[in-house]
């Protein structure tokens, strides 16, 4: 990051990573990870069920009751929740992981800050849910003037509230899922990365005066781990509340 005496700040370059092999990257090699590891997890932890759970099945019951009636029987409603629940339960896993791997050593990458990897997932899985069960429970233009005509708005208005809501539903809703995330660990990463490299700068580079700095530079890059692991966690609960609310917004009698 330093050229001589310059200092060369991170940026979006950074994240773009090489190939390891045949076009493959490290991001991608950690999400085929990650599915390994929470599928290994519930595995493992639903093996042998006690009554009295140990540390393994207390973790996975927990995971398990907080997307059951923390994020889908909350979003959904406690009449159609049910099928929903191992879905709400793998995409918040799923993103927790891949943000957590943020702040794992040799890991040190947010796979969600490649904006590829939230929007597949938002288009390719979320975004077919919950359209297809808003136009299985409603019909195909049932659903439409569902989705697209909220009731109750004077007549002249629906010329311009109609194409926002389709616009917003059927457009905006799976871009704004992805994005959220995607800027939030770009961000996040981004931080660590100057304070990280601007105390190396400042103890490889600086002036003698200027070289205790680098102190404070690793110490504000040690507690911006702290958030961006708070973040990380509120990030993955935030895509998985906003995909079973929009399944329940399909499924639901109003708009």
């Amino acid at each position: 990051m330093a050229e001589g005496d310059t200092f060369m700040p991170p940026g979006a370059g950074d994240f773009e990573l090489p190939a390891i092999f045949l076009g493959v990257t490290k991001p991608m090699i950690m999400v085929v990870l990650s599915v390994i590891i929470i599928a290994a997890f519930f595995m493992l932890s639903s093996r042998k069920l006690k009554i009295v759970p140990g540390k393994v099945q207390f973790v996975a019951e927990y995971a398990y009751d907080f997307a059951r009636n923390g994020i889908a029987r909350e979003q959904i409603g406690s009449k159609d929740f049910r099928p929903f629940v191992p879905l709400v339960l793998a995409l918040f896993s799923f993103v927790l992981i891949n943000n957590i791997f943020g702040i794992i050593p040799v890991f040190q990458f947010p796979t969600f800050s490649h904006i590829g990897f939230p929007l597949a997932l938002s288009l390719l899985v979320v975004y077919p849910v919950y359209h297809y069960v808003g136009f299985k429970r409603h019909g195909f233009v049932g659903y439409l003037k569902h989705a697209t005509v909220p009731p109750g708005a004077p007549g002249p208005i629906y010329i311009l509230l109609t194409p926002i809501e389709f616009l917003q539903k059927f457009v905006l809703n799976p871009l704004t899922l992805a994005v959220r995330v995607f800027a939030a660990m770009f961000a996040g990463h981004l931080i660590l990365l100057v304070f990280t490299v601007a105390g190396e700068f400042l103890l490889l580079h600086a002036g003698g005066v200027f070289k205790p700095i680098s102190v404070v530079s690793w110490a504000f890059a040690i507690l911006m781990t702290f958030v961006e692991a708070l973040i990380q966690v509120i990030q993955a609960y935030v895509f998985a509340v906003l995909s079973a609310n929009y399944i329940g917004q399909a499924l639901a009698s109003d708009h």
